[in-house]
């Protein structure tokens, strides 16, 4: 129901848009660790969905999309509260990396969610945020991309429940690739799922994919998508849109580099469905032999591929799903 809404130090009576913050602790120099938030509260009853950004540090798309959301966003015609966290991972946000650079032990806070209160940095971050999402949250959506190793391309992972499906199909035409998530721990979307509400996290985009025009154009479908999203559960007036079939399945393997060097990916294998033994990717040494040729594992989906060219042994390559079957 949407009524004055607290989350940290936003009060926000019905019908107002209010910024604030979510208190962490204290940086060695007394500057404060927090997470900045804004919450859009309607001025008519509805549920209140939760929009995530940034729990890695080198993932800009969910700040985009959000910072969209929030100047745009008319709380009058809003039926519920959009509560907007453009980036959780502060600390990483800031220097454009993965994890929390000043934390050695929980560096990745999409790995140790909900954190602990009394524990390392990284995890009293995710604590701070989790005990006010999961208070006020009834649907919540996190935005991942590759970030700075990888393109990622309109994938979904959603908790294999009816409601958590639901959630995941108003996502729009585009997202037509649904990936059950059945971990019980580390993120957001599992612990809203151990709560019995629904949650996805979204992947689409990376640092490669940075370049002006079409970091905007990410922005604004993934701020489209949330829309829609919003239309469905009719928080706001207008006409929800669907895929025509999705692909369900699951995120068999990450294919790992069985080798070092150069990483030159094969063009139109992206979220193609394609064939086991299919190319996908060559390494090369410095003096243009072949080290590894990356083939498929078996027929599925490459929905995540490698765009940094420089590669080590063991380093994330490519996302792969397997379908399990096509739903109109």
């Amino acid at each position: 129901m949407s009524k004055d809404m607290q989350i940290g130090t936003a009060v926000a009576p019905r019908g107002s848009k209010v910024r604030g913050v979510i208190p962490v602790g204290k940086r060695a120099g007394a500057g404060p660790i927090e997470i900045p938030l804004t919450v859009v509260n309607g001025a008519h009853d509805g549920p209140t969905l939760w929009l995530d950004g940034s729990l890695h540090g080198d993932e800009h798309e969910g700040p985009i999309a959000l910072l969209h959301m929030i100047n745009r966003l008319d709380p009058e015609s809003l039926r519920g509260c959009v509560v907007c966290v453009p980036v959780v991972n502060v600390p990483a946000w800031e220097f454009s990396t993965r994890g929390n650079p000043g934390d050695l032990f929980t560096y990745d806070l999409n790995r140790i969610y909900p954190g602990r209160p009394d524990g390392h940095l990284t995890e009293r971050i995710a604590d701070a945020h989790y005990q006010e999402m999961i208070e006020h949250a009834d649907m919540e959506i996190s935005v991942h991309s590759g970030g700075a190793h990888s393109y990622l391309a309109y994938a979904q992972f959603f908790s294999g429940t009816p409601e958590g499906y639901e959630l995941a199909k108003a996502m729009g035409p585009k997202w037509d690739l649904l990936l059950k998530h059945a971990g019980e721990r580390g993120s957001p979307q599992a612990m809203m799922r151990a709560k019995g509400r629904p949650a996805i996290t979204v992947e689409l985009g990376g640092l490669c994919d940075t370049f002006p025009d079409r970091f905007r154009a990410t922005g604004e479908h993934l701020y489209g998508a949330f829309l829609n999203v919003m239309r469905h559960y009719k928080m706001i007036d207008g006409k929800t849109e669907y895929a025509p079939k999705w692909m369900v399945g699951v995120q068999k393997t990450v294919i790992l580099a069985p080798t070092s060097g150069f990483w030159v990916s094969e063009p139109s294998v992206l979220r193609q469905r394609i064939k086991e033994g299919t190319k996908i990717a060559t390494i090369y040494n410095l003096y243009g032999d072949v080290e590894a040729e990356i083939k498929a594992p078996f027929d599925g989906v490459p929905f995540g591929i490698r765009t940094n060219p420089a590669v080590q042994l063991g380093d994330w390559c490519v996302f792969y799903g397997l379908i399990e079957e096509e739903i109109s």
